[in-house]
């Protein structure tokens, strides 16, 4: 039976309890360029307030720190985290999976330019 006085701030969240290793420890700050220009491009000011860019980017540590959680369960049986484990997760969410793919392919893409690009490179370089 709970206790209703102590009301919902008296609830722990999982793992608060143990001391976090300075080496895991995020830097706060550390996506705020990024973030701000981000929320710029989704309609908010130039400039964004401190506080919504720090509550803005505890959500989105949270969420990919959830979504990491997750795709390891997932990759247990396997004992590698895939690509694919993230794209199972969000599999029933289409725009997400859709732009997933889409980013992926891209990167894709990049790399055998890259890679075509370096062995122009070594070409040229060889012929002179």
């Amino acid at each position: 039976m709970s206790n209703p006085a102590a009301g919902p701030s008296s609830k722990a969240k999982v793992g608060a309890s143990q001391p976090i290793d300075n080496s895991l420890k995020r830097k706060r700050g550390m996506f705020q360029k990024d973030l701000q220009h981000m929320m710029y491009g989704f309609g908010d000011d130039a400039n964004p307030l401190l506080e919504t860019m720090s509550l803005v980017e505890d959500i989105v540590t949270e969420y990919v720190t959830d979504m990491v959680h997750k795709a390891q369960d997932v990759a247990t049986k396997r004992g590698k985290l895939l690509t694919e484990d993230f794209l199972f997760l969000i599999r029933k969410d289409l725009p997400k999976l859709h732009r997933c793919t889409e980013l992926l392919s891209m990167n894709e893409e990049l790399k055998q330019a890259r890679k075509a690009f370096e062995v122009d490179e070594e070409k040229l370089a060889s012929l002179e």
